[in-house]
């Protein structure tokens, strides 16, 4: 059902910019001024099944206060559940539904700032680095790519010149060394990271090493709820004792949401830590960004849009 604060936005443009990528702008359709957004912020867009999928809102007009346009980066994957092929199947004039800007990743501190952006995941880092631009602040960027065919908006991203590192894992040799980046960076330095999980762990864990847990900030581009050889697994509601089976291809919300559990989420990624749920028995499987490795490690909490479970059954503080 669509929300009194929801947006009717109409297709203005749909460019491919990169290997499997495309800019989407969206506008109201009387070109009406938008509400503003500042820098790490997304919009929740309603696909054709009634699922909403997060897209980070990309900062290119310099005034995020009254944008005239929302814009969009958005990497088709085939292997997906059909969100990125409905949006690079977008025309111009088509309608969409999508909520008003949330933001879970926002710059938080005034202190100098690494921006690390792994493949689309740099289209929130793009309005980071307008932002601090715009303020005047200490920042550098790295943005790591496969290719440079693969590296999308990095010629808007030519303007912040040497404070901009591009990193091809065709050209220099592999995947960024994200552990001696890190070690090269001051100790006062917050980092900023969004990309693949495996960069945003190795990211984490250089940050935890250096006694800096509190300086890292991230957002995950990619969901891991499903993986190659998930199985079922069952979820019990400790307020009421109902067991609901969670199969491999269904996200714990998924099924619950469906069984008639009120639940409080967002993201559906695992990034913003709205959904995080106390476990009361059971191993949870962690696929989240948001916990440390001490809450993990200790099996107390888990976030139910992504994470599943080790054991045969949870029981949840629901």
């Amino acid at each position: 059902m669509k929300a009194l604060t929801d947006l009717t936005l109409i297709v203005r443009r749909s460019t491919e910019v990169g290997e499997l990528i495309r800019e989407i702008e969206l506008t109201r359709i009387d070109n009406a001024p938008l509400p503003a957004f500042e820098a790490g912020a997304h919009i929740l867009l309603t696909l054709p099944n009634g699922a909403e999928n997060a897209y980070s809102l990309i900062d290119l007009t310099g005034d995020p206060a009254a944008p005239g346009s929302y814009v969009l980066g958005v990497r088709r994957d085939d292997g997906g559940a059909g969100g990125s092929r409905f949006m690079h199947d977008l025309k111009p004039g088509d309608q969409v539904t999508a909520s008003l800007p949330k933001n879970h990743f926002p710059l938080v501190d005034d202190g100098p700032v690494l921006l690390l952006a792994g493949g689309i995941g740099v289209t929130p880092l793009i309005s980071m680095a307008a932002a601090l631009a715009r303020q005047g602040r200490v920042y550098r960027m790295v943005y790591a790519s496969r290719s440079a065919a693969a590296a999308a908006f990095a010629d808007r991203l030519a303007c912040h010149g040497d404070r901009l590192r591009l990193h091809h894992d065709d050209r220099d040799g592999g995947p960024l060394d994200v552990a001696a980046l890190i070690a090269g960076t001051d100790p006062d330095v917050h980092v900023y990271v969004c990309g693949p999980k495996p960069m945003i762990d190795a990211t984490r864990a250089a940050m935890e090493s250096a006694g800096r847990a509190d300086q890292f900030h991230a957002e995950l581009f990619e969901n891991a709820s499903h993986k190659s050889g998930d199985t079922a697994f069952e979820v019990e509601i400790a307020s009421t004792g109902q067991i609901f089976t969670i199969p491999p291809d269904k996200t714990i919300i998924e099924v619950l949401e469906a069984g008639g559990i009120d639940l409080v989420f967002d993201c559906q990624r695992g990034d913003c830590g709205i959904c995080q749920t106390e476990v009361l028995e059971g191993i949870p499987d962690h696929r989240d960004v948001v916990l440390s490795k001490a809450e993990r490690d200790s099996g107390k909490v888990m976030q139910i849009c992504v994470s599943r479970a080790l054991s045969a059954r949870l029981k949840l503080d629901l």
